[in-house]
């Protein structure tokens, strides 16, 4: 299942992120801090969830959301938001929205309110194909995993494998595996303030901290040890 997270503030996007992501490992997070890198991000995937701020820079989150609808027909909407207001309601409500979720995020609405996706069609939305190697790449991401492994493992073709994950997934097997490792990487962090860098490099599968150091940045925006110091200052 792909999700989008939209807000221009980036504690909030990573703390739904750290939030969510343990309850749904499955689940493909996309994070994006304005309508046009959320659009850019529509437009090359297939999303089935997402959560919007309404106060964005430029269009507002519910414009954004009437956006989203118009590509992602199925696609369901939670609107995150700091006011109560029922025009916006109002708005809310004509455009579909599904829930609301006021700030700062209480955890335990955010887990109530995603329970109910636990059960989720949306949930089934990959083979069973898919979803045996998803569960490996999540079993076995800190190890040298490539896609002949894995095919070997599911037991299908290599090229086969590929396509389908493209299809499915909306990214490739080694976009996926580099995703998902940076998002563990993330979680050893923040989690455990005792290891180095370099521990966490290893943990997460990356044959170098330099590598895992320009991965890191090139995809969060900041070094591994920064983001770990705003972590613990927040």
């Amino acid at each position: 299942m792909n999700v989008l997270l939209v807000d221009d503030e980036p504690l909030e996007l990573d703390q739904l992120e750290y939030l969510i992501q343990p309850m749904f490992p499955l689940w493909n997070l996309y994070k994006a801090a304005d309508g046009s890198q959320a659009m850019a991000i529509s437009q090359k995937v297939p999303l089935h969830l997402a959560f919007l701020d309404i106060n964005l820079p430029g269009k507002s989150g519910l414009a954004l959301g009437e956006e989203l609808r118009a590509q992602h027909r199925d696609i369901e909407l939670i609107i995150v938001t700091a006011y109560q207001d029922f025009h916006y309601a109002k708005q809310s409500i004509r455009l579909g929205v599904e829930d609301y979720l006021t700030k700062p995020l209480i955890e335990s609405e955010l887990v109530e309110l995603l329970q109910k996706y636990q059960k989720s069609p949306a949930l089934s939305a990959y083979t069973r194909v898919i979803t045996d190697a998803m569960n490996i790449i999540h079993q076995k991401f800190a190890e040298k995993l490539n896609l002949a492994d894995l095919a070997s493992e599911v037991h299908i073709n290599p090229t086969y494998l590929s396509r389908r994950f493209h299809e499915e997934v909306g990214v490739s097997f080694s976009e996926y595996l580099m995703q998902y490792r940076i998002q563990m990487s993330k979680k050893f962090l923040l989690g455990h303030p005792d290891w180095s860098i370099s521990t966490v490099a290893e943990r997460t599968g990356f044959n170098s901290q330099h590598y895992f150091s320009t991965i890191f940045r090139k995809v969060v925006g900041k070094t591994p040890k920064e983001y770990r110091d705003k972590g613990n200052v927040s």
